[in-house]
C-alpha cells in the first residue's frame, strides 16, 4: 500500500518533468531558417497603446526606423494622458478609442482592425506599446504570415540594464526559457507554437476573422489555442525578435501576476477539451499544446516538484519503493542542467552568473503570486506600471 502511494505521489511530477526535459532539449538548437520569398508591399503595424505617453513617440520612431515602408497605426485606448498627441508628432497615424465599459487589448485590437479594413494590408504585425523590434524582423514576419497563410510570432525577450537586481535578470532568464527555448520545442513536438500578444504577424485574410474583442488577461493564448483547435499551425521565428525593457521587482509581480495566474486559468478551462480533441483527430499538434498547458509555469512547478520529493523521499525511508524518488531526482537534476546548457548558450549576457545563484530566491518570491491563485485570483486585464 505504502508504494503505492509513493508512486501514485510521484506519478504526476513525473510526467510534467519528463514533457518539460523534452521541450527544453528540443528547443536548445536554434531554427532553421526558412526562405517565404520577397516581404508583402503593405504591412500594418499595429500598436495598442494605452496612457503611454512617457514612451509611445520613442517607440513610434524605433519601429519605423526597423521597417521604414510600414504603415504604423496606434490605437490610442481609453487614455487618459496625451498618448494620441504623443503618437501623432512622432508620425503614426493614430485612431482614439473612449469606451471605459469594454477595457482591455482584444478590444483595441478589433478597433484598429475594424479601422484598417478601409483599406486592408498585406499583413498585420502586432507590437505593444513599449517594444522594439529589430530591423528586418518586421518583413520577414510578413513575408512567412502571408506565404503560410498563418500566424507567425517572433521571439519575445524582456531586456534590462546590466546593474539590474538579480532577481529581475533571473525572470528575464525565465522569460526566455519559455518564449524561445521552450516555444523552439513545442514546435518541433507539434508543429505549432503560441501567441505571446506582441511581435504576431498575421496575413490580412485570417487577421479579418479573428474574435479580438476581448478583455481576457491573456487573449493571444486563448486566440493561438482557437486557432490550434481550427487546424491553424501558428509558426515561430526565433531569428525575429522583439523586446521590451523589464518591469522592476514590484511591477514586475503584478505583471506576473497577471501572466500566469491567466496561464493557470486557461489551462484549467482548456486542457480536457483541448486533449479530447487531440485523440478524436489523432493530432500531435493538438496533443503537444494540451501537453503544454499541463506544464505549470517553471517556478511553480520546481517548488512542487520539490515538495512532493521530500514527501516521497519520507515515504521511502519509511519503507516505500525509493524508484520514485530516484526517478524524481534524476529527472529534477536533467532538467536543471538543461537550464544550465540554455543558459550558456543563451543567456549569459542576460544573466551573470553571479545572479544565476539566486535562482532559489527567486522560487521563493514567486511563491505567493501562486498562492493567491487559489485565494485573491486576478481575472481582469490591467496594464503594467512602467517605470
Amino acid at each position: 500500500m505504502i508504494d503505492l502511494l509513493a508512486w501514485g505521489l510521484a506519478s504526476p511530477f513525473l510526467f510534467l518533468l519528463a514533457y518539460l526535459l523534452v521541450e527544453l532539449v528540443g528547443g536548445l538548437g536554434r531554427l532553421k531558417p526558412r526562405a517565404f520569398g520577397s516581404s508583402p508591399e503593405h504591412i500594418a503595424l499595429l500598436i495598442p497603446a494605452h496612457d503611454e505617453a512617457a514612451s509611445i513617440a520613442d517607440t513610434v520612431r524605433a519601429l519605423a526606423a526597423a521597417a521604414p515602408t510600414a504603415h504604423i497605426l496606434v490605437v490610442a485606448d481609453n487614455c487618459s494622458d496625451a498618448t494620441a498627441e504623443q503618437a501623432r508628432a512622432a508620425g503614426a497615424e493614430t485612431i482614439e478609442r473612449k469606451d471605459p465599459e469594454r477595457r482591455g487589448k482584444g478590444f483595441a485590437l478589433a478597433f484598429g482592425r475594424n479601422y484598417l479594413a478601409g483599406d486592408p494590408p498585406d499583413a498585420v504585425v502586432v507590437v505593444d506599446a513599449d517594444c522594439r523590434m529589430e530591423r528586418g524582423s518586421i518583413e520577414r514576419l510578413a513575408a512567412a504570415a502571408t506565404a503560410t497563410g498563418a500566424p507567425v510570432q517572433a521571439s519575445n525577450l524582456l531586456v534590462s540594464s546590466s546593474d539590474v537586481p538579480p532577481l529581475v535578470a533571473i525572470s528575464n532568464f525565465a522569460m526566455l526559457v519559455k518564449n524561445v527555448v521552450r516555444a523552439r520545442g513545442l514546435l518541433r513536438i507539434g508543429g505549432g507554437a503560441l501567441l505571446f500578444g506582441t511581435g504576431m504577424a498575421f496575413p490580412w485574410p485570417l487577421f479579418a476573422r479573428l474574435p479580438l474583442a476581448s478583455a481576457n488577461m491573456v487573449e493571444d493564448l486563448e486566440l493561438g489555442l482557437e486557432l490550434a483547435r481550427e487546424g491553424v499551425k501558428i509558426g515561430f521565428d526565433d531569428g525575429a525578435r522583439v523586446i521590451s525593457p523589464a518591469a522592476s521587482l514590484a511591477s514586475g509581480r503584478g505583471q506576473r501576476k497577471r501572466w500566469e495566474h491567466g496561464f493557470l486559468e486557461t489551462a484549467r478551462r482548456q486542457v480536457g477539451p483541448l486533449l479530447g480533441a487531440a485523440v478524436r483527430r489523432r493530432s500531435r499538434h493538438l496533443a503537444a499544446l494540451g501537453a503544454h498547458l499541463l506544464v505549470p509555469p517553471l517556478a511553480l512547478l520546481l517548488l512542487a516538484a520539490s515538495l512532493d520529493l521530500l514527501l516521497v523521499a519520507g515515504l521511502s525511508l519509511s519503507g516505500a519503493d525509493s524508484a520514485p524518488a530516484l526517478l524524481l531526482i534524476a529527472l529534477l537534476t536533467l532538467v536543471g542542467l538543461t537550464l544550465l546548457i540554455a543558459w550558456w548558450r543563451e543567456a549569459r549576457a542576460l544573466l551573470p552568473a553571479r545572479d544565476l545563484l539566486r535562482a532559489p530566491l527567486y522560487l521563493l518570491w514567486k511563491l505567493p503570486l501562486y498562492l493567491t491563485f487559489f485565494t485573491r485570483r486576478q481575472t481582469d486585464w490591467n496594464r503594467t506600471r512602467r517605470d
